[in-house]
């Protein structure tokens, strides 16, 4: 730096009474000004650096990357503006509501050994089932209020990419009991302020509501816990124009009649 040499020479030069001394107040005045500069211009460097370094957006994970939610160029506030949306696929966690009733029984599969076949088997939407091994990972700290119901999430190994996060699937969980359950068409099932009924056909093909206990819904059937006794017969197409009392007919006499059919069968065991 040219002040600094100067102070330097002039410095020296006072020490031998070669200069005069206010010539040499004016090189150091010269050298603290410049170096004043130099800092000025090292403290708006260090600001551009910054602000280069935050130009830059790093991801805090490792996943797939959505569609950009700016265009290149667009203005961006800190903490207000969402550039993107960055999810890790594996593990990747499926969440799903379980009944109160059932906590127990899911802290117990949460500890449970690994089996032959998975306890927690994914069906996606065109029908096939995801094979891997699924495990609790957590249960939700509270029971929701409004639906009676607590989240648990379950991880998966997606090495294939083959869940995607948000997508809908069906859960299928180990059944605990050993012995034949009552199964029927979800669709014969009559709901009402929050309790179950289906019509059960009598004597002389009359229709009688009787209330029912649901168990577990499987596609479109659901088991019945308590109401029905296996062989029983039950409305189960046209249900919503059946009354109590209503005599009932099988579809082909209903449409030779000119009635609107409702179909009947029999409850079974699965």
């Amino acid at each position: 730096m040219k002040q600094k040499k100067n102070a330097e020479r002039y410095t020296k030069l006072a020490e031998q009474d070669a200069v005069a001394k206010q010539r040499v107040d004016y090189a150091l005045t010269d050298l603290a000004n410049a170096e004043s500069q130099v800092a000025a211009a090292e403290a708006n460097l260090a600001s551009a650096n910054s602000d280069l370094q935050r130009s830059i957006i790093v991801s805090p994970l490792n996943g797939t990357i959505g569609i950009s939610q700016v265009k290149l160029g667009a203005f961006a506030s800190p903490g207000t503006t969402l550039l993107n949306t960055v999810s890790t696929n594996d593990p990747i966690a499926v969440d799903i509501a379980v009944n109160q009733a059932e906590i127990p029984r899911f802290r117990a599969l949460q500890s449970a050994s690994a089996v032959k076949d998975s306890l927690f088997n994914i069906q996606l939407q065109d029908g096939s089932i995801y094979t891997a091994q699924g495990h609790i990972t957590a249960i939700d700290r509270a029971v929701d209020p409004q639906t009676g119901t607590i989240k648990v999430r379950i991880s998966y190994p997606n090495s294939a990419g083959k869940l995607y996060v948000g997508m809908t699937v069906n859960m299928r969980v180990l059944n605990k009991a050993t012995d034949d359950q009552l199964v029927i068409p979800f669709k014969a099932v009559v709901e009402q302020l929050g309790e179950y009924n289906v019509y059960v056909v009598g004597d002389s093909s009359k229709a009688t509501p009787r209330m029912v206990k649901l168990g577990k819904q499987f596609d479109k059937e659901v088991v019945i816990r308590e109401g029905l006794k296996q062989g029983e017969v039950i409305v189960v197409d046209g249900v919503q124009n059946v009354r109590p009392g209503a005599v009932v007919q099988d579809n082909t006499a209903a449409a030779a009649n000119g009635q609107q059919p409702a179909a009947a069968a029999p409850a079974a065991k699965k």
